[in-house]
């Protein structure tokens, strides 16, 4: 594990700020390191207002989109609203679908099988609107690389409106309208919206024909935060407001079926990592253990009990999901060691019967111990398929490209990717990815970052700091929980491991330059083996960021522990 200490920005910048809000200096450089330089900039940051949204229409296409759409409604004709089988994709659906039948009542939902037909439009979804009379399809978080599926609708006379964040390729599809923000003709402000996330700009464009304000969309954001959260998009520009606003929803008066999945989870208040972790592994697992119609009907239930009901299968899923990911995992890390690949610079392992669903958590299971590009193959049909994961910097979805020739069809991110291959070019392929991944990887990816925003003191840690933390809240991407790092830390005696294997640690620390503040609890996840350090006597360094822990209904500060290494390194 290296520690990087970002770059201090100017003195002249983080006086200039610090003055300006009346905060310390390093607290002043936090908000430079996010690009927050000016006044007005922290207002916006530290008040999110939904005025900051911008006009959806700005988007390419939109108004060929609204127009369709309105057009459809005026006709009477069916409406189908097809989406990926994911988080992502199964709330935009779930608000697209929502949101058009309040105003229209022929609309249906379509979510693909992930066995039988695969990621994103599907021919088997254009034969069902075909042979059930619908004339428009709206694809949400996928389609932009569907050149020959569209075409094929077309032919059966059904126009396509894309809804998609994802890369566009060399071409588009002939569809009515394509909206994303990625597309290189598309000059909308903010390009990092998720699939979701440009569902809600369809219905706020919508809405502004039937005279809607931002305010009575309001209720759907739940829908959009948890799209945010689970896709691992920036927390930045509209994102950020569209993840505050959607937070206070989910705390405040969610839909019934994110009501009946925090209703199992006894906790008052959420913040974004309790939606990563809580929300999104649930919705996700209907998809992957047996159908994203599950999280679509959770979703777009209004009555409370029933939602409960839906939310108690979910459940099983989940747990399923979990036995699943353990077996695998497992299986997985002894195919490494069996073909003695510990060394290699990428990670690409296959077995036939593994199970699709969670392949892809698998992939992030194996780069927790080889930190490395992992791809994770299952036989899907006739053919192989994979979930693909990156470590911070490496592109994955450029290195696939470049072996594009070995493939069969290949699409997603930066850091998460899917593919399918023909079974006699698994071996090549594996061998060219690798090769791929040698020839491109800077040596510093192969090791894990911790990357510490500024060095402190015990003493800084004051109930201000805590407070003014808090408001950097919703974090993610570009907007990262805050990372601390203090020398001289000494343990007083009280450290212990805790878990059956020993494998969290459990700390009460003093630092010698800090002596007029009490000692401050810390606790470090999966830290078990560096007690050895904690109890040598001698100082210690400390990564961690700020939590607030309650107990016996007192809140105390305490350190969440990312790493601990002694003090001459």
């Amino acid at each position: 594990m290296r520690w990087t200490l970002k770059t201090k920005p100017s003195e002249d910048k983080v006086k200039h700020l610090a003055q300006a809000l009346n905060v310390e200096d390093f607290v002043a450089t936090l908000l430079i390191q996010r690009g927050i330089e000016t006044f007005d900039d922290a207002k916006n940051f530290f008040r999110p207002s939904l005025e900051h949204l911008h006009d959806p229409f700005l988007m390419k296409d939109m108004d060929k989109a609204v127009s369709r759409i309105e057009l459809a409604i005026e006709n009477q004709e069916n409406i189908l609203v097809f989406g990926d089988y994911d988080v992502d994709g199964t709330t935009a659906v779930s608000l697209v679908s929502s949101y058009l039948k309040s105003h229209y009542p022929n609309i249906a939902t379509y979510i693909p099988d992930r066995y039988a037909e695969g990621y994103g439009i599907s021919f088997k979804g254009i034969d069902f609107a075909d042979d059930n009379g619908f004339s428009l399809i709206i694809a949400l978080d996928c389609g932009i690389k569907s050149i020959e599926h569209i075409a094929y609708a077309k032919e059966k006379n059904i126009d396509f409106i894309i809804c998609d964040h994802h890369r566009p390729g060399e071409f588009l599809p002939d569809a009515v309208a394509i909206l994303d923000p990625k597309r290189e003709d598309c000059f909308y402000p903010y390009d990092e919206l998720c699939g979701c996330g440009v569902g809600f700009k369809l219905i706020q464009a919508l809405g502004t024909n039937r005279n809607e304000t931002i305010q009575d969309l309001v209720p759907y954001l739940d829908l959009v935060a948890t799209a945010i959260a689970a896709d691992i998009v920036p927390i930045t520009g509209e994102n950020r407001v569209l993840a505050y606003y959607g937070l206070q929803v989910i705390n405040s008066d969610p839909r019934p079926g994110i009501k009946a999945l925090v209703h199992q989870v006894k906790k008052k208040t959420l913040d974004i990592t309790d939606v990563v972790f809580i929300i999104s592994p649930r919705i996700n697992a209907a998809g992957r253990i047996k159908h994203g119609n599950h999280a679509v009907e959770l979703l777009t239930e209004f009555n409370f009990e029933q939602a409960q009901q839906f939310a108690s299968e979910i459940e099983q899923y989940n747990s399923d999901r979990k036995d699943l990911d353990k077996q695998i995992t497992k299986e997985a890390f002894q195919q490494i060691l069996t073909n003695n690949e510990q060394d290699r610079f990428s990670t690409v392992v296959f077995q036939e019967d593994w199970h699709k669903g969670v392949i892809g958590i698998v992939a992030s299971r194996l780069i927790e111990t080889y930190y490395r590009p992992t791809l994770v193959f299952t036989k899907s049909g006739d053919k192989y398929a994979a979930s693909a994961r990156s470590v911070k910097g490496f592109d994955v979805y450029n290195a696939l490209d470049a072996c594009s020739q070995h493939l069969e069809q290949f699409g997603g991110h930066m850091y998460a990717a899917g593919m399918t291959l023909k079974a006699e070019n698994y071996k090549t392929f594996k061998e060219a990815f690798e090769k791929q991944v040698e020839e491109t990887i800077l040596p510093e990816m192969r090791t894990p970052e911790i990357e510490v925003d500024a060095e402190i003191d015990f003493a800084d840690i004051t109930p201000k700091l805590v407070r003014i933390l808090k408001q950097f809240e919703p974090f993610g991407p570009l907007n990262m929980t805050p990372v601390f790092m203090t020398r001289d830390a000494k343990d007083t005696g009280y450290a212990k491991t805790l878990g059956g294997e020993d494998e969290h640690l459990r700390l009460f620390i003093k630092q010698s330059r800090s002596l007029g503040t009490d000692g401050i609890a810390a606790i470090g996840f999966g830290l078990g083996k560096k007690i050895d350090i904690v109890k040598n006597q001698q100082p210690f360094q400390l990564a961690y960021s700020l939590a607030e822990n309650e107990w016996n209904g007192t809140v105390t500060t305490q350190l969440m522990l990312k790493d601990i290494r002694t003090n001459d390194n």
